[in-house]
């Protein structure tokens, strides 16, 4: 039986960006499979619906950063594994930080239980510009 997991994005002062859920078949999964299964489904629900807005988790190349996300060239299908390899070097330089629950996911190999109520706050951290 697929277990949920309840997902959002949130800016650094604490505002929800956007809230959904990701299904997984075990109880117990690695960021890295988390990192995976998001980006994944992003991608293709990017690819089929086509909207005017990608809002994933990493800018797809070649897109235009916009208030809600990134903007495409119409038509343009974006390549999930491209995608997730840039997920993951975003978490491995702390661009990304997970929050599972009340703790921060420290490694990519570390274990997420899901339980009932368990959720995952991605936030995405941008570099001050200036010095």
């Amino acid at each position: 039986m697929p277990t949920t997991l309840t997902i959002r994005d949130e800016t650094t002062a604490g505002q929800t960006l956007q809230e959904w859920s990701l299904e997984f078949l075990t109880e117990r999964i690695t960021v890295r499979e988390l990192i995976r299964s998001r980006v994944y489904q992003e991608v293709q629900d990017y690819n089929l619906q086509q909207p005017a807005v990608f809002r994933g988790l990493v800018e797809p190349t070649d897109a235009e950063r916009t208030l809600n996300g990134f903007k495409l060239r119409k038509g343009r299908h974006i390549d999930w594994k491209q995608q997730f390899e840039k997920a993951l070097e975003g978490f491995r330089l702390n661009r990304i930080l997970i929050l599972v629950g009340d703790r921060q996911a420290e490694s990519l190999d570390e274990e997420i239980v899901i339980a009932p109520g368990t959720e995952v706050v991605f936030l995405r951290l941008v570099p001050l510009a200036g010095g």
